[in-house]
């Protein structure tokens, strides 16, 4: 009698499918449960690729905060993902879940396809630990309301999640790639604004 699958030895993709498929609405619990050990880079990775999409202003703040709680109990070494009462018991509805299952799917298979685990070492106790780290920081970047200054932190925090996911070490070193850009991008900005500040105060000062 052959054996099923056990949830970690399933695609992160033919799991979504199912859920989007079932037509009706999920629990966060439900989605922990679904994703068994590697619930924490899943989660982290389905709230990092929705602020990958163009949302509505202000959006992020409320949609990066599970990233917020997740991504420092990966840094702390935590095994099974801590949420509050109050979130496990939220829902995501049906339409909104197979929305995001559209969307999302035809990316996430070919990745899938050609991701297999490697560079382990990128994920040893320390390994994960930093990139629970650096998904912290950037999470913090990702609550804040920034018009179009989200994508590139979003997509590093999506593509170091999926690494966890699939123990991929090159998508890792892409995620860190990312953050190295996402880092660049942002200290540019800071200092144009700060420049812009700065002239307009002497322009005021003047007057």
């Amino acid at each position: 009698m052959a054996e099923h699958p056990s949830v970690d030895d399933r695609p992160l993709s033919e799991i979504l499918r199912e859920l989007g498929d079932s037509r009706r609405d999920v629990a966060f619990s439900e989605l922990v449960e679904s994703f068994g050990s590697r619930a924490f880079g899943a989660l982290i990775f389905i709230f990092a690729v929705v602020n990958c999409l163009p949302l509505p202003p202000g959006s992020s703040t409320i949609l990066s905060a599970p990233i917020v709680l997740l991504a420092p109990q990966v840094a702390l070494g935590a095994t099974t993902p801590w949420l509050p009462r109050k979130l496990r018991s939220r829902t995501i509805t049906a339409n909104h879940l197979r929305s995001f299952c559209t969307r999302l799917l035809p990316t996430l298979e070919r990745i899938e396809r050609v991701s297999r685990p490697r560079l382990a070492i990128l994920f040893g106790p320390i390994g994960a630990r930093v990139i629970g780290a650096v998904c912290t920081l950037l999470s913090l970047v990702l609550i804040l309301p920034i018009p179009l200054g989200n994508l590139l932190p979003a997509a590093a925090v999506a593509a170091l999640a999926l690494a966890l996911v699939q123990r991929d070490g090159a998508l890792a070193l892409a995620g860190y790639a990312l953050v190295a850009a996402s880092t660049a991008v942002l200290v540019i900005a800071a200092r144009i604004i700060i420049r812009a500040a700065q002239h307009l105060i002497a322009v005021f000062g003047a007057a």
